[in-house]
């Protein structure tokens, strides 16, 4: 471990016993175990996802697997995208963990992320090489949380995979519109039609991979409209990867 790391190290063990850290989850006091703001006991509650799953959302398919296999939960999605991948499923401890940073400026839980991440069968592999491009905020949206959860889930990505992947914000979000989280797929692909567009200033290389990150895989409504936006900038290598699915 280099030096400084494990001064860092020291210095946050510690902090620890002064100020106890508490479990995003279920609130109590985080004592050992390899994430730092889920207890062990609430750690071993996460879904985290793992062959076989689809190809297109990551959803994990439960059971015997066929071929070909149509997954329910974007079987009428018509991707923009080729492929797609997440960490966990959105229950439980892994809901906890996105709502900490997604709504409580838990900004705590994202080296709890990277582990997560790296942890993830074949979620480092997938995204080695590849430029990642988050999904934007709209300004009034990035005024008001102040930092975009996609982009710092992206920049944990990098990290997973030791620095083998860069970000690049490549969209922006043109038009404002409400949380997407209680409309349907119909509705939410109205809402975000013509909602993105390429950054001033953007340049696509049609033979690099491009990787869209986003926090959650609910209908792929608005992944779906972002790649469609890159697959006009030019990108042909396109996929898609969130750390939930739910």
């Amino acid at each position: 471990m280099h030096f400084g790391s494990a001064l860092k190290e020291l210095w946050r063990d510690k902090l620890d016993v002064v100020f106890p850290r508490s479990c995003v989850h279920c609130g109590g006091v985080v004592e050992g175990g390899r994430l730092r703001h889920l207890c062990p006991a609430c750690a071993r509650l996460l879904f985290i996802v793992s062959p076989p799953h689809c190809t297109t959302c990551g959803h994990p398919y439960y059971g015997e697997t066929e071929v070909n296999r149509l997954c329910p939960h974007c079987e009428m999605l018509e991707p923009k995208f080729g492929a797609g991948k997440t960490a966990i499923l959105l229950k439980g401890s892994g809901r906890s963990l996105v709502h900490a940073l997604k709504y409580h400026h838990g900004l705590q839980v994202l080296e709890d992320i990277v582990v997560i991440m790296a942890a993830t069968p074949d979620y480092a592999g997938y995204l080695r090489g590849a430029v990642l491009v988050p999904v934007p905020l709209h300004p009034k949206k990035m005024d008001k949380r102040l930092y975009n959860q996609s982009r710092l889930l992206a920049e944990c990505a990098v990290q997973a995979v030791d620095g083998q992947a860069r970000v690049e914000d490549l969209l922006c979000r043109v038009v404002h519109t409400e949380s997407q989280t209680h409309y349907d797929r119909e509705a939410r692909q109205k809402n975000l039609k013509n909602a993105f567009a390429l950054a001033p200033g953007a340049t696509i290389n049609p033979a690099q991979r491009y990787v869209l990150v986003d926090d959650v895989f609910t209908t792929g409504s608005t992944l779906n409209a972002c790649a469609a936006v890159l697959r006009r900038g030019g990108a042909r290598n396109l996929d898609v990867v969130t750390f939930g699915h739910g």
